[in-house]
């Protein structure tokens, strides 16, 4: 079970920074014992995958933080995102022989796809009040999120859960509160 809730942790995190958690666990499976990836996942680990995510997690970084490349760099990593969310959470220790592999990365992709779907909604919202001047605040706190959970899942999956339950929640509940404050389509066009 704690298995299945650092899967959910690391999942969640890759939905805001497809390739820092990625990069997190290969270094954490090849440098120390606190998490094990069985093949073919061990993949991770190897030195040129680690370079490559490091390569791209600058690249993902640096684009993030800049206003307009930010909204490409989520249009693009609507698909890497979620697809990063799969991988780790088949990946997690243990998980893939309790449950079969592809619905273990159903749940990753449907956790990390929907984490990135929140940020990709609310992060033209940020851009456009601010006229851009918090995107690096912003994002940067969005990177420090997805490293904190993905060590959190990693050491306490348990404290990584509740805290991935806690922030759908928050989130949910804006979406439904500003969901409430618009108008209807009546009460638009009405004199």
């Amino acid at each position: 079970m704690i298995d299945l809730l650092a899967a959910f942790g690391l999942s969640a995190a890759t939905g805001l920074n497809a390739y820092l958690p990625l990069l997190i666990v290969g270094l954490l499976a090849r440098y120390t014992d606190l998490i094990v990836l069985k093949a073919p996942w061990d993949t991770l680990t190897n030195l040129w995958v680690l370079g490559v995510l490091a390569v791209l997690l600058v690249i993902e970084m640096t684009a993030d933080k800049i206003p307009a490349v930010d909204s490409i760099n989520d249009v693009i990593q609507t698909v890497v995102r979620p697809t990063a969310g799969a991988i780790l959470f088949a990946a997690s220790t243990n998980v893939i022989s309790e449950m079969s592999p592809v619905l273990g990365m159903i749940c990753g992709l449907l956790v990390a796809g929907g984490v990135h779907a929140a940020k990709a909604t609310i992060r033209p919202v940020i851009t456009t009040t601010t006229a851009g001047v918090a995107n690096p605040l912003v994002s940067t706190l969005e990177d420090v999120i997805s490293g904190t959970t993905t060590l959190i899942a990693v050491l306490l999956p348990g404290l990584a859960a509740a805290g991935v339950m806690l922030v759908a929640a928050a989130l949910t509940w804006w979406m439904i509160r500003r969901h409430r404050r618009r108008p209807t389509s009546a009460a638009r066009t009405a004199p």
